[in-house]
């Protein structure tokens, strides 16, 4: 049968089916375990809308399998076919072994001037193998009560980062997928207030063969060769069995789980890069060619080559597996990265592009969360607030703005205002809401928060790249000593710095996101590019703790914006009147207590401002927040025209910053409180009355 595609078992036997539109013949070849040739080849005897397909009677789930593709050597025209390279199937459900690096695995003979050379050497003895899987029975969907936007925290994390040095973990859970179904695992998210794990990578990937060769790996893994099969690396002794476990037990807790997907390339490079799969199967379909120079790859990622989403069949194998992840493994959304790349129509970005509005009229698929990081490296590629209604965006300008204010840079005032009440210039025109905006001050392309306070130069020498990879753009601030120091004072003010950022991303409207370890201090000693760090750098270091009390800090803030409904609002702040009432949804505030106007605004050397919002639920508490980046104090009068009285309720001077209750005065209307240096204070008053249409009060 033609479809499905992959190999699939009915409980007699096994239907292979390979799409190849421009391959003549295709052999299926059937492995031993631990052996290097194949025992069988089969000729796939039928083809069927150029699916080439068989189905071999009595072969059982655990048979381990690849193909031979036959076809044109013709890297002129774009065709790269070479039967003598065994190649992964793109739907295997399961992979065994791992890439072993030598120039077999090379479709032409490397070391020539050109690519037209075909290499004969059989790379079968170098690769993986796809796996014969049980018959799946997907029993997850996506539910209709799943958790809202507007009520996620999102915890970006690493499955063996997370979990490699817990000792609550045995030594056969650490590094696993079963490590992240541990309740000490669970119950630290919990505290942290976290609804959904974001997991970097885990669809089977590569470690590059220069990593390989410098004593690295490709730890963050984005660089895939196959888009079902989890990561063999990470199953442990629970298998795919451990995945499925640990995404429900995360679910059982309130915790989604969301995985970062890379759709956009694969780990076969340029036209010198391996034949490990989709090369050796259709380059010409897969791949998005340059139509003036056919054997060269359009590369809008900078990883050598482009994913061809427009082609109606790979767009397939996309959604394919996006669904398969949803519906096997209880998966709740996505994180697209380089997702322009997955927009470009051919080659340019469209909003409307095919992909998209696949997406949002899938049954299964419109109901999860799709996130995009908004860029590639080709011509355009920038689209922050570029995507369509249903997706959110990583706002990198939100995070640039956040560190520039409190690093002290001028002119910050009305960009991170911007950021604070949603974005909505980036996001508003496409007709999407707050929660269109991931907020973040620290990611893992990048520094972590504890080195965005404690280094001004990257430190990337273990790389092994003489430090010049990883970018330069930093926007952080060492405070007088590059890494790490005894000075009490220093420790202090970087301490307090962290909690500004910290506050800054919780108390924004729009979707907050954490980085693994950044409420523990987590550093990588400078590194901004620890993408082939696996060892201490990268890894959570659960024995020791520089800052006790920041993930408490860190708690109390989610307690914080889950109390308050006006942290996060389902509509933009647009300064309009409440109802029955003098106040507006935001007062955007000078020191004074006046409201901030023009000359407010066009002064670049302010440092502080006050934001006061209401929501869009009637009866919702209103909530003052007071920024000072300044490095002297400030007092605050807090005008009559916002109302109050006001309680103070957070506070970035305290180690846990929630402020005891009934342990400072109410402020009144027209009184003043003082904002200590670098600091964040959140006051709270009672709801405004809701006035009837009698001229009452509800």
């Amino acid at each position: 049968m033609p479809a499905p595609l992959g190999a699939h078992f009915d409980g007699r036997g096994v239907n292979f089916a390979l799409f190849s539109q421009n391959a003549t013949a295709v052999d299926l070849c059937l492995f031993d375990p631990n052996e290097r040739h194949e025992r069988h080849v089969i000729r796939l005897p039928c083809r069927t809308d150029d699916v080439f397909h068989g189905y071999l009677h009595g072969l059982l789930p655990g048979q381990q399998y690849g193909y031979r593709v036959h076809g044109p050597w013709e890297p002129s025209h774009g065709h790269r076919f070479n039967p003598a390279k065994l190649v992964i199937d793109p739907y295997a459900r399961e992979i065994a072994g791992r890439i072993r690096w030598n120039d077999s695995v090379y479709g032409f003979r490397r070391g020539l001037q050109r690519d037209d050379a075909i290499d004969r050497r059989d790379s079968a003895p170098s690769m993986p193998r796809g796996v014969v899987t049980r018959t799946d029975t997907p029993d997850f969907t996506p539910s209709q009560n799943a958790r809202q936007l507007s009520e996620t925290v999102i915890y970006e994390a690493h499955v063996k980062a997370l979990t490699m040095t817990h000792p609550a973990l045995s030594e056969a859970e650490r590094g696993t997928y079963l490590g992240l179904a541990h309740p000490a695992i669970i119950d630290h998210l919990i505290k942290l207030g976290v609804t959904a794990l974001e997991l970097l990578p885990i669809q089977a990937f590569v470690d590059d063969r220069f990593l390989v060769e410098k004593g690295l790996v490709n730890f963050w893994g984005y660089q895939p060769y196959n888009y079902f099969a989890p990561e063999p690396r990470y199953l442990g002794d629970g298998g795919t069995g451990g995945l499925r476990f640990a995404i429900r037990e995360l679910a059982a807790a309130g915790i989604e789980t969301i995985l970062d997907v890379v759709y956009n390339h694969t780990a076969e490079g340029g036209p010198t890069g391996p034949t490990l799969s989709f090369r050796g199967i259709d380059n010409y379909s897969y791949y998005k060619l340059k139509p003036e120079s056919l054997r060269e790859d359009v590369d809008c990622t900078g990883c050598g080559n482009t994913l061809d989403v427009a082609n109606p069949r790979v767009m397939q194998m996309v959604l394919d597996s996006l669904r398969y992840w949803v519906r096997s493994y209880g998966v709740a959304g996505f994180r697209f990265d380089l997702a322009t790349s997955l927009g470009r129509a051919p080659y340019d970005f469209w909003h409307r592009a095919a992909f998209f509005q696949a997406l949002r009229q899938d049954p299964v698929l419109a109901r999860v969360k799709l996130i995009a990081e908004p860029w590639d490296v080709g011509h355009g590629g920038y689209r922050l607030g570029g995507y369509p209604y249903g997706w959110s965006e990583w706002n990198d300008q939100f995070r640039d703005n956040l560190r520039g204010f409190w690093r002290g840079d001028h002119g910050m005032v009305g960009k991170l205002t911007q950021g604070l009440s949603g974005s909505r210039e980036i996001f508003n025109p496409s007709g999407r809401a707050p929660q269109a905006s991931i907020n973040y001050a620290a990611s893992h392309d990048g520094y972590t928060l504890a080195d965005v306070v404690a280094y001004e130069q990257k430190h990337n020498h273990a790389n092994g790249e003489e430090n010049r990879d990883g970018h330069g753009h930093n926007l952080s601030r060492n405070y007088g000593v590059e890494g790490p120091t005894d000075d009490r004072a220093i420790l202090s003010l970087r301490a307090r710095q962290t909690r500004n950022m910290l506050a800054t991303v919780f108390l924004a409207q729009g979707v907050p996101m954490l980085l693994m370890g950044d409420e523990r201090g987590r550093s990588q000693g400078g590194n901004n590019n620890a993408y082939c760090q696996d060892n201490a750098v990268s890894w959570m270091d659960w024995a020791h703790d520089p800052d006790p009390e920041l993930a408490a800090f860190v708690g109390n803030l989610s307690a914080l914006r889950r109390r308050c409904p006006s942290l996060r609002r389902r509509h933009f702040l647009s300064g309009a009147r409440v109802d029955g009432t003098e106040l507006r949804d935001v007062h955007w505030l000078s020191p004074d207590g006046t409201e901030m106007d023009g000359a407010a605004w066009d002064d670049a050397g302010r440092q502080a401002f006050g934001m006061q919002i209401g929501n869009d639920i009637e009866g919702a508490q209103r909530v003052l927040v007071l920024m000072n980046a300044a490095e002297t104090p400030c007092e605050f009068r807090l005008a009559d025209a916002i109302g109050g009285p006001w309680r103070r309720v957070f506070d970035t001077t305290l180690a846990a910053g929630s402020v005891p209750p009934n342990t400072v005065p109410l402020v009144k209307e027209g009184g003043s409180v003082p904002v200590a240096p670098r600091s964040v204070l959140v006051l709270k008053a009672p709801p405004v009355p809701i006035t009837d249409e009698c001229g009452g009060t509800a």
